[in-house]
């Protein structure tokens, strides 16, 4: 190995790559569903989602109407399947884990609203994606 070349542990090997995307999902209407404890779950579910996939949720936060994750994801994965599994597998449990909390907000039969952020972080420092996310309003 070229002695110019230092090995980053970010980079993923096999085929290189260094994927990063911001994800943002808001609730159905943008009610004031999430508190600390919701939004603890629904972190879990979503890491959860994410290594099914071979990928990695890197940073997690939200406010009271909407989340937004920094995912590490190989090239192999399409994008919005991953969206559409995690916004899927987090409503079902959520919904059924947080019933009465989650009806009484008004939101139907459908937890998330059907459109999504994504954004490429291949130009801005992930730092700055991450302390920004970390820096939501989250609910006490």
């Amino acid at each position: 190995m070229s002695p110019r070349w230092e090995p980053d542990p970010d980079i993923r090997r096999g085929v290189i790559h260094n994927l990063h995307a911001h994800l943002v999902f808001v609730n159905k209407y943008l009610r004031e569903v999430f508190n600390s404890e919701i939004l603890t779950r629904c972190e879990t579910i979503r890491r959860d989602v994410c290594e099914s996939f071979g990928a990695q949720l890197w940073e997690f936060n939200g406010e009271g109407d909407h989340v937004h994750l920094l995912v590490h994801y190989p090239p192999k994965i399409a994008l919005p399947k991953l969206v559409n599994s995690l916004k899927g597998v987090s409503s079902r449990y959520l919904r059924a884990e947080y019933t009465g909390r989650i009806n009484r907000t008004g939101t139907g039969s459908v937890f998330w609203s059907p459109s999504y952020f994504a954004g490429s972080c291949g130009g801005t420092p992930l730092s700055i994606v991450k302390d920004y996310i970390d820096n939501q309003k989250r609910p006490a």
